[in-house]
């Protein structure tokens, strides 16, 4: 932990459920720097009694595990076992080694980009590593963050329309029966489309996503939004973000080279320990 002052950052929660049948569990465990909320209940768009617990982890991993010629990507536990799905109440944890972390990150993913913003509140574990990285928003997101999001938006319209293979479970079905339309795509294209647009304009997301957008979120999900509003309100928000490509204060692309040193600074530090 860093020494010197007290950070908000520095709260302890629950630890990765242990499995010593399994290195990547190890791993993940050994070097553990940042867990957090994510998700739908991060969102604020989760319905009661009916989400799964969405995490995720950070590790800065052995010089072995980083070096060595299996190196550790990522770590998955899921309540559920593989194949079933995730139901009211289940845990998702999935955690990254620091490098595949932050090469996601300069990609500009939105799901990965969230670490960076999540609340105090929703932080279970952070030390030193862990705080340098909520720290290092201001050189990790780029412009290219934008036309990922706008990819994810466009994923999830696909979902929406029934283009997307595999789209389909049978919470899915029973949802395009009762509303007319999968809301919970459509409220997460919506979502993406929001957040996109304030990243792009702010450098920064804020979570869980703020009032009225929240309400109107909510209201999709429960299908007492038509199909056609979501529709719209996506096209809008897409039509910003590619105002938004050119026009936007961040970078066009995200300073690598501060990436570089701040990663092997990160390593020799853990090692060092």
């Amino acid at each position: 932990m860093s020494t010197g002052s007290t950070s908000t950052c520095e709260r302890l929660g629950p630890m990765v459920v242990r499995d010593d049948s399994d290195s990547a569990q190890r791993i993940a465990e050994e070097g553990l720097a940042l867990r957090l909320l994510v998700g739908s209940g991060l969102h604020g768009t989760a319905v009661e009694g009916q989400d799964d617990q969405d995490e995720m982890g950070v590790v800065v991993e052995s010089a072995t595990a980083a070096l060595g010629l299996r190196p550790f990507r990522h770590y998955i536990y899921r309540t559920q076992p593989e194949g079933h799905p995730s139901g009211p109440g289940d845990l998702d944890l999935v955690v990254y080694g620091l490098r595949r972390y932050l090469d996601l990150a300069l990609a500009g993913n939105p799901t990965i980009l969230l670490p960076l913003f999540v609340p105090d509140v929703h932080v279970y574990l952070c030390d030193e590593h862990g705080e340098a990285l909520r720290e290092a928003a201001s050189w990790i997101v780029s412009r290219r963050a934008g036309r990922r999001f706008r990819g994810y938006l466009n994923a999830q319209r696909r979902g929406m329309l029934g283009l997307r293979a595999g789209a389909g479970g049978v919470g899915r079905q029973e949802m395009v029966r009762r509303y007319g339309f999968d809301t919970k795509y459509a409220m997460h294209m919506v979502r993406l489309g929001l957040q996109g647009v304030e990243l792009m304009e702010s450098g920064r997301i804020t979570l869980p996503v703020p009032e009225p957008h929240l309400s109107w979120l909510r209201e999709l999900r429960q299908g007492r939004r038509t199909r056609g509003e979501a529709l719209d309100a996506a096209a809008d928000l897409e039509a910003r973000l590619e105002v938004l490509d050119t026009t936007s204060h961040l970078p066009p692309e995200p300073d690598r080279a501060a990436a570089d040193v701040w990663l092997a600074e990160q390593y020799r530090r853990r090692w060092a320990d």
